[in-house]
C-alpha cells in the first residue's frame, strides 16, 4: 500500500508564491540596510546595490522558470542537476544542501528568532538555545499534517510579515524628511575589499531562497503553470519591498545614523513613526517573519530528501510517506533533528550556512547554464514548454555573470570556507557510490 502513497498536489498559486516570499524575507530587510549602506559609501549606490541585486534575482529566476516549466519534478535543484548533468552531480548537490546546508539554515533561522524573542520577553538570553529546539520542533509537527496547512501557515505568516514593510514605506515616502540620494558615509567599512561589489553581494544573500520552490513540484496543482508564475511574481515583490524599504529607511534617517545605529536601525524607524508601541510591534511581525522562513525551509529541504531517498540514492526510509497526511514526515523528523542537534550542540549553525552558499551558488550555476542544453536538446522536437525566458539569451547570460560574481567574490573573501566546502562536498561521493551499489541504482 506504501507503494501507491503520493505526494498531494493541492497546493495552488497562491501557496507558491507565499513560499517563494516566504522563504526569502526574513529579517534580511529589517536588518541589512546599515551594512550595505557602509559597504556602497553613500545612499545613492546602496540604493543601486539593492536594485542591482534585485535585477540579478529576477534574471536568476526567468531563467530558472523555464528550466522547472521543462523539468517539473519534486526536488528542485537536485532534479535540475540530475536531469542536466547526470547522477552522480544531482546527489552531490542534494548532499549538501540536505546534510550541511538544510540543518545550518534551519537552526540559524530558529536561533535568530529565538534570539529576539527572548529579548522581547526580557529573558536570559542563555535560554535562546531552547527557544530554538521549541520552534523548530513545532514547525516540524505543523509539517506532518497535510501540506494545506502548512502551505495556510505560509500564506498566514507571509501576509503578517508583509505589513510592517508596506507601513514603513508609506511612511519614509510621505513623512520622511531627509534626502534619500546622495548623502555620504562619512567612514566606509574597512572590510568593504569591493566596494559597490560587496554591497551588492550582500543583497545576493538577502535575495537568495526563492529557488526552493522547486522542491515541492510535485505538490503544486499545476507545476508547469503555477512554477514560473510563483517565481516571477514572487521575486518581483522581494525585489519591490527590499528597494521600497531601502529607500523609505534613506528618507527617514541621515545615512551616518543609519550606520551608527546597525541592526537597530528598522526599529528606531518604526519608533520615530509610532512611539515604543511601533518598536514592539516591529519585533512581534519579524518573529512571526522568521516562522514564516522556518516553515518555507522545513517545507522544501525534507522533500528533496524524500526525492533523493525514492532514487535510491539515500537511506530508504526517507522515501516514507504517511498514508494520512501524505507528507514526508520520516524525511521532515530527520532534517529537523540534525537541526536542533546543531542548534543545541554547536555555536556555528551561521558558518556551516556561509560554508555551503559556495558550492550551492556552483550548482546555481550550472542550473542556469542548463537552460542553453535544455534548448539543444529540445531544438528538433516539438515544444512542450508553456513559459520562455524573455530577453533570452541575455536574461540568463546576467544571471549567470551574477553568480559567477559570487562564486569569485567568496573565493577571494573566505578561501578556507572554499576549500571546506569543497571537501564535504567531496565527502558524499562514497555515500554515492554505496547507495548506488546496495540499491542497484541503473541511472
Amino acid at each position: 500500500m506504501e507503494s501507491q502513497v503520493e505526494l498531494k498536489r493541492s497546493m495552488g498559486l497562491m501557496s507558491g508564491l507565499s513560499l517563494v516570499i516566504g522563504t526569502v524575507i526574513g529579517s534580511g530587510v529589517f536588518f541589512k540596510q546599515a551594512g550595505v549602506l557602509q559597504q556602497a559609501g553613500n545612499t545613492t549606490m546602496g540604493l543601486l546595490a539593492w536594485v542591482a541585486g534585485g535585477i540579478i534575482t529576477l534574471a536568476a529566476g526567468l531563467t530558472i522558470a523555464e528550466v522547472s516549466n521543462r523539468l517539473p519534478k519534486t526536488g528542485g535543484l537536485y532534479s535540475y542537476i540530475e536531469d542536466l548533468y547526470g547522477p552522480t552531480a544531482g546527489f552531490l548537490t542534494g548532499w549538501m544542501q540536505v546534510i550541511v546546508y538544510a540543518p545550518a539554515v534551519i537552526a540559524s533561522i530558529g536561533g535568530y528568532a529565538a534570539y529576539l524573542t527572548a529579548n522581547f520577553l526580557g529573558w536570559d538570553i542563555s535560554t535562546a538555545r531552547w527557544i530554538t529546539v521549541v520552534y523548530i520542533l513545532g514547525v516540524m509537527l505543523l509539517n506532518m499534517l497535510e501540506n494545506r496547512v502548512t502551505s495556510a501557515f505560509q500564506v498566514i505568516t507571509t501576509s503578517i510579515k508583509m505589513l510592517p514593510i508596506i507601513v514603513l514605506v508609506v511612511y519614509g515616502l510621505f513623512f520622511g524628511k531627509v534626502d534619500a540620494l546622495g548623502q555620504t558615509v562619512s567612514q566606509v567599512s574597512s572590510s568593504a575589499h569591493g566596494g559597490f561589489g560587496a554591497a551588492i553581494l550582500a543583497t545576493l544573500f538577502a535575495y537568495d531562497g526563492w529557488i526552493l520552490l522547486g522542491n515541492i513540484a510535485g505538490e503544486l496543482k499545476n507545476p508547469r503553470r503555477d512554477m514560473p508564475r510563483a517565481i516571477i511574481l514572487g521575486i518581483t515583490t522581494i525585489v519591490l519591498a527590499y528597494v521600497g524599504v531601502t529607500y523609505a529607511t534613506y528618507r527617514t534617517l541621515p545615512a551616518n545614523e543609519i550606520i551608527h545605529l546597525g541592526n537597530n536601525t528598522t526599529f528606531a524607524m518604526a519608533t520615530q513613526a509610532f512611539g515604543d508601541l511601533g518598536g514592539r510591534l516591529l519585533s512581534i511581525t519579524i518573529i512571526i517573519s522568521m516562522w514564516g522562513t522556518l516553515n518555507g525551509k522545513i517545507i522544501s529541504f525534507p522533500r528533496m530528501a524524500y526525492a533523493m531517498a525514492k532514487d535510491g540514492l539515500f537511506p530508504k526510509f526517507l522515501s516514507h510517506l504517511n498514508p494520512k497526511s501524505q507528507e514526508p514526515i520520516r524525511a521532515t523528523a530527520t532534517v529537523a533533528a540534525m537541526a536542533i542537534a546543531i542548534a543545541v550542540f554547536t555555536n556555528s549553525a551561521d558558518r556551516l550556512s556561509d560554508i555551503a552558499i559556495f558550492t550551492i551558488w556552483i550548482f546555481y550555476t550550472a542550473a542556469f547554464f542548463g537552460i542553453f542544453i535544455l534548448r539543444k536538446q529540445n531544438a528538433d522536437q516539438p515544444e512542450t514548454t508553456s513559459f520562455k525566458t524573455p530577453l533570452y539569451p541575455i536574461t540568463p547570460l546576467v544571471a549567470i555573470a551574477g553568480s559567477l560574481f559570487v562564486l569569485g567574490s567568496t573565493i577571494i573573501s573566505d578561501f578556507s570556507g572554499v576549500l571546506l566546502s569543497l571537501v564535504m562536498v567531496g565527502l558524499g561521493l562514497p555515500v554515492y557510490y554505496y547507495y548506488r551499489h546496495k540499491n542497484h541504482v541503473q541511472k
